[in-house]
């Protein structure tokens, strides 16, 4: 996803034939264009109202409208901060760390400049989307406890010294990261996985929801949660296909094997709590389905139809013991499983992209410079480790800084009462009419 990664190729018989075209590679073409327009309102999609039904469907009746203010105050803010500065450090610039300044306040980025064979404006919102989905994910690591001005000020924060500077070592030019040959061809490092990460360290430095583990803390609502999987499945299309910025067959094959893999996962995820519990639930095939879209996020442009079978059910089985097991097992209250389907799906998904991205294997070939399935899993086991530990300990310092400002935690009262109420002085539903 580099910023003129796809600028148009034509062989030199056709440069011998057709002299006209030879500067076609930086014509805009409309047919890309109106691809991107449509898979950037998809990823929009995802968030508001995807992920806000999704995670608002999951808390307790009495604090499902917080959830969704948070979704929906997080993608008015992302967009302005995107727009400020956001993604001139992103994408501005060549610098291995960070892109520079020279793109803020969207600063030559105009009707006429061009990202590839789209309009830079395109480009532009397209990545301003991920910027909005990835500090959403979060939320569901801290669920129900955290002070709406506190999140606030976090995600400003970790938007600006976390997710910018590495979508820019993964993607913008001369990435540190990139330029290693780490494949994530639409998020799985930048996205997924750094979302997760912060998400466990918030959950940590947050503490327990009061009462938890004890107290039972049902979902109230898995009608939006199913209706939330399901417009994020279908939103994936946009966050996949769409990372490829033109509509041509790679774009197509994205779209094939991040459908396949979700499959997969969802039916791996049901699989393994049938044996597990006794019973397949709703809420499980459910985020099954989410696991596989993450897992197959880095992967959806180098791997085959059949690797995409392996990841999503790798992916399921392992968000599943992760979700389940691992969260009792340690004693981390991760809400809504924002590390255990974002974090691990992320993980599982980077590592396998370097084994089923092989050209034996059905996938699409390794990075430049690479050679060998050894070599490639070094690289995105790279991009894993620096993404965990940047991110960790950024996210640690934010949360410490912004509890010192304002408080992290609202009190136990706010808590017992409801964030809706305690925070918004509105309820979900409003039962005597």
């Amino acid at each position: 996803m580099q910023l003129m990664k796809h600028k148009g190729r034509l062989g030199a018989a056709a440069f011998a034939l057709l002299p006209s075209l030879a500067m076609a590679e930086d014509s805009l073409s409309a047919g890309d264009t109106a691809w991107m327009l449509t898979a950037t309102v998809l990823v929009l999609f995802m968030t508001i109202p995807g992920l806000s039904l999704f995670y608002a469907g999951m808390v307790r009746a009495k604090n499902g409208l917080s959830v969704m203010m948070q979704c929906f105050a997080i993608t008015a803010l992302m967009t302005i901060l995107w727009a400020v500065v956001g993604y001139s450090i992103a994408f501005g610039g060549e610098g291995a760390y960070w892109g520079g300044l020279s793109k803020a306040f969207l600063a030559g980025v105009g009707v006429d400049s061009l990202s590839g064979t789209i309009p830079e404006t395109v480009f532009m919102v397209f990545q301003m989307t991920f910027a909005i989905i990835t500090p959403a994910l979060i939320v569901g690591a801290f669920a129900e406890r955290m002070k709406f001005s506190a999140m606030l000020l976090f995600m400003a924060i970790w938007l600006l010294v976390v997710y910018a500077p590495i979508a820019h070592w993964v993607w913008g030019d001369g990435g540190w990261l990139g330029g290693k040959g780490i494949l994530d061809f639409a998020g799985g490092t930048v996205v997924h996985i750094n979302a997760g990460v912060a998400g466990l360290i918030a959950a940590l430095v947050i503490g327990k929801r009061k009462g938890y583990p004890g107290t039972p803390m049902m979902p109230h609502n898995l009608m939006f949660t199913v209706v939330g999987a399901g417009m994020l499945w279908v939103g994936w299309f946009g966050f996949n296909a769409g990372s490829e910025l033109a509509a041509d067959g790679t774009a197509g094959m994205a779209m094939a094997v991040t459908q396949i893999a979700t499959a997969a996962a969802a039916l791996a995820w049901m699989f393994a709590e049938w044996m597990a519990h006794g019973k397949p639930s709703v809420l499980g095939i459910a985020s099954g389905a989410v696991a596989g879209l993450v897992a197959i996020t880095p992967a959806s442009g180098s791997v085959g139809p059949m690797g995409a079978i392996v990841v999503g059910g790798v992916a399921g089985v392992a968000c599943f013991i992760s979700a389940v097991k691992l969260k009792k097992v340690f004693g981390y209250d991760d809400s809504l499983d924002a590390f255990g389907v974002h974090g691990i799906g992320g993980i599982v998904g980077a590592l396998l992209t370097g084994v089923f991205c092989a050209p034996s294997l059905g996938g699409a070939g390794f990075a430049d410079g690479i050679s060998s399935i050894g070599a490639q899993v070094a690289a995105q086991a790279t991009g894993v480790v620096a993404t965990l530990v940047y991110t960790a300990v950024v996210s640690f310092i934010i949360l410490k800084v912004v509890d010192v400002i304002v408080g992290l935690r609202v009190d136990e009262e706010q808590e017992s009462e409801g964030l809706d109420i305690a925070l918004h002085d509105e309820r979900a539903y409003n039962l005597n009419g």
